[in-house]
């Protein structure tokens, strides 16, 4: 029995019901950050989880401190994400797996993100997944390009909960980020393994991939 809530009315019929719904319907991940949305989904999650299983979707709770909804059939719709979203939430996992982001309360800078991506894979591979219809790469081109289709994505793994943006330049990263560390958490050394994987182009990772955001349009071919 749910603690705050008697029946599955009462949870419908709160205040905070269609925020929170209507959030996690579109892939965003409800952290501890979120303060009375997550204290609704713990004193709800009883009376919610067979709510959304009659929708073909599991509503997971993490450890680490965060709500989704796991589609496991079509009547939700899944969504996935792009290629460069993937890429830009890894090296984001990375960055909240390193101590030295504690000492800052989790807030990060954009640009140490992009530097941690061009040490990884390098500013050519970096242009081409972010820009995959991308023909010619020049310098110009391939710095303009990387920070637009990177503020896009950072935009898109905002709106579904993986980070804050802070101001003109700072990200406070979400515990929700460990779903790209999912695969190498039992590694000894995760930072490493999930670094190797991003190095390697294994963008695939199935803890992600079932985020409910449309990929983008592309833009014209430059």
């Amino acid at each position: 029995m749910s603690a705050g809530f008697e029946r599955l009315e009462d949870v419908v019929l709160d205040d905070l019901f269609p925020d929170v719904d209507l959030a996690l319907r579109r892939g965003r991940h409800v952290g501890r950050e979120d303060g009375l949305m997550y204290g609704f989904l713990n004193d709800a999650h009883d009376h919610l989880e067979p709510f959304y299983r009659r929708f073909g979707a599991e509503l997971v709770h993490k450890s680490d401190g965060y709500f989704y909804l796991l589609p496991s059939s079509g009547g939700l719709g899944r969504g996935h994400l792009s290629a460069g979203e993937m890429l830009v939430g890894q090296a984001m996992a990375l960055l909240y797996l390193d101590p030295d982001s504690l000492l800052h309360g989790g807030v990060v800078s954009r640009e140490l993100v992009l530097q941690r991506l061009e040490s990884l894979v390098g500013q050519e591979d970096l242009v081409r997944v972010l820009h995959p219809r991308l023909r010619k790469v020049d310098e110009r081109v391939a710095a303009e390009t990387v920070r637009t289709r990177f503020g896009r994505a950072l935009r898109a793994l905002a709106d579904l909960g993986f980070v804050d943006l802070v101001g003109d330049d700072g990200l406070r990263l979400r515990p929700a980020l460990m779903r790209f560390a999912e695969p190498v958490r039992s590694a000894g050394d995760p930072a490493q393994a999930l670094a190797l994987l991003v190095a390697r182009g294994e963008l695939e990772l199935a803890a992600a991939e079932d985020a409910a955001v449309e990929e983008p349009e592309e833009d014209g071919e430059a």
